[in-house]
């Protein structure tokens, strides 16, 4: 499984690519951030968020993306802002036909490090040594959409096994 992980902000949207299966060894497919201007207008910075992440899928044609799940800070422009890049990743996802799932910072967190109150750096780390990388990927926000796709191809690919066997097991019209 190949799973596209967006770590969604208007300066800095995350994008870290994966491939493997839960139980194996990962490998990373690609890592790196799509950036916009704090002085550009909002519509040109969503735009140029949307044709980045749209290159990002045709270039890594991933099977799933995880997106982070935006929750409530005390700062609500910095958390509309993110909530509007998400906005736009599950968008260009959706178009696609693609898997979108939501995880939450603390779940991404706890699949990672075994915390989900671990910091930035305890994640890099955590990702650097996951995927055998030589360096720690830069910036925080790379490191972070890398721990996404992790978290979902051990996590997420569980659930979606699940769900589809559970579909199969359940006969047609009737609600398990």
């Amino acid at each position: 499984m190949r799973v596209l992980g967006v770590d969604p902000g208007l300066t800095r949207c995350g994008l870290g690519a994966v491939e493997g299966r839960p139980g194996a060894p990962l490998t990373m497919v690609a890592v790196g951030v799509v950036r916009t201007g704090s002085d550009e207008e909002l519509g040109a910075r969503l735009v140029g968020i949307e044709a980045g992440i749209e290159r990002w899928l045709d270039d890594v044609r991933p099977d799933a993306v995880a997106v982070e799940r935006v929750f409530s800070q005390h700062n609500v422009r910095t958390v509309m802002g993110t909530a509007q890049a998400a906005g736009i990743a599950v968008l260009c996802a959706a178009r696609r036909g693609l898997p979108v799932a939501l995880h939450t910072p603390s779940e991404v967190k706890a699949a990672i490090t075994g915390s989900g109150t671990a910091d930035k750096k305890q994640i890099g780390a955590m990702v650097t040594r996951l995927l055998r990388l030589p360096e720690m990927p830069k910036p925080a926000d790379a490191a972070d959409a890398l721990a996404l796709a992790i978290c979902h191809v051990w996590r997420g690919g569980a659930q979606s096994r699940l769900a589809a066997a559970l579909a199969r097991a359940t006969p047609k019209g009737s609600r398990p």
